[in-house]
């Protein structure tokens, strides 16, 4: 009896493993066929019942659907006809001492002059055939053509130059309205912003980069120009480029290309165009831009200098005077320290300059002057900036 009650316990046994093992497999075979939906539903295995549609995924997720390569050959599609390729040239003499001699050339003309070319970008701001350019690519030219689009080539005319902006306005007669670029907001760009760079680098006609802003509002010195807001971006900025239009995705002129660091890769600046545009719109109006001037040059009083002159570490020592500049006139001399004008304290270029451009030509400013260590006021008229 014993031996069959432990069959029968054994069989009992072995029947419940197999109801078990049959359940277990049922349930993960069912799970299994779960996932495998889930998979070609949301494209990865992920837990819970819940579905992920396109539309829940974030916002800030878009740019890159938004701003992709058919989106931007798009835009330069568009605006490519209202750049332009500027080729400027001028004659420079050369010295040498016969050539330069009138029997020599009588025979042989002006041989010794060689024709000295530039190359630029421009782009249309008016219908009527203005065109927007770096003044260092038109500077000094005796010639300037520009190329358009649609294979014209047609004289310019400078119609005003700015070289402190380093801007300059020419005009086509183009015989037929042109498409101007539309113009946007360079203060709502933001860094980290898609924008798109066209020019004609080392002379390869309509080249496109594209690139981020990397940053804003970068003061620089090139040569003698003072830039003061530059767009810092690190879409391709190369010889040739200048003067061309940096855009957004939109198609909209946000800098013009001016500039690249020769010790450096990846690194262009524009002139952001809100800077530029009051500029730009008084070279077409006045042919020159206007700007009051004191005629002084100056440095900031440092921990030097203030030791030396003994005097506050504040305001702005003067180191020369231009003769019959209004500072002059007003009896300003070399090593006098301007603390304040007209009330507002004066410790650098740029908030001397922030004070001028509130003013015009003729206007009276008073200056809070110290001279060998006396408090002293100066009256100063204001002329036109040379």
């Amino acid at each position: 009896m014993s031996t069959e009650n432990n069959t029968s316990g054994w069989l009992k046994a072995i029947l419940i493993l197999l109801v078990l093992a049959l359940i277990t497999c049922f349930i993960l075979l069912f799970n299994y066929n779960r996932v495998v939906e889930d998979y070609k539903h949301k494209g990865s295995p992920v837990e819970g019942s819940t579905k992920t549609s396109q539309t829940d995924i974030p916002n800030n997720s878009s740019s890159a659907v938004i701003v992709g390569p058919a989106d931007i050959a798009d835009m330069v599609e568009m605006v490519s006809p209202s750049v332009v390729n500027v080729e400027s040239s001028r004659k420079v003499s050369g010295s040498s001492y016969f050539y330069n001699q009138p029997f020599f050339e009588e025979f042989f003309g002006d041989a010794n002059s060689n024709i000295e070319n530039s190359i630029g970008t421009g782009f249309v701001i008016s219908k009527d055939g203005h065109i927007a350019t770096n003044q260092h690519v038109i500077d000094g030219a005796d010639d300037i053509v520009v190329n358009l689009n649609d294979g014209r080539k047609l004289t310019a005319e400078v119609v005003g130059q700015d070289y402190e902006m380093d801007l300059a306005i020419l005009k086509i007669e183009p015989g037929n309205d042109l498409v101007p670029l539309q113009i946007g907001d360079s203060d709502k760009l933001r860094v980290g912003e898609w924008v798109i760079a066209i020019g004609n680098p080392y002379g390869l006609d309509h080249t496109v980069t594209a690139g981020v802003v990397s940053a804003k509002g970068r003061p620089m010195q090139i040569e003698n120009r003072i830039y003061k807001d530059l767009i810092q971006t690190d879409a391709a900025i190369n010889p040739g480029n200048s003067g061309g239009p940096l855009l957004n995705t939109k198609g909209e002129v946000v800098g013009i290309n001016t500039a690249v660091n020769a010790q450096a890769q990846g690194i262009g600046f524009a002139i952001s165009i809100n800077t530029a545009g009051d500029v730009l719109d008084e070279l077409i109006k006045n042919g020159k831009v206007i700007r009051p001037y004191m005629g002084i040059y100056l440095q900031p009083v440092d921990k030097d200098i203030a030791n030396y002159l003994d005097i506050d570490p504040r305001g702005i020592v003067v180191v020369g005077v231009e003769p019959g500049s209004p500072a002059a006139k007003a009896g300003i001399i070399k090593y006098d320290v301007i603390t304040k004008i007209n009330e507002k304290p004066v410790n650098n270029y740029d908030e001397l300059q922030t004070i001028l451009k509130e003013h015009k030509v003729g206007d009276t400013i008073m200056l809070e002057v110290v001279r060998e260590g006396s408090k002293m006021d100066v009256s100063l008229n204001l002329a036109e900036k040379p």
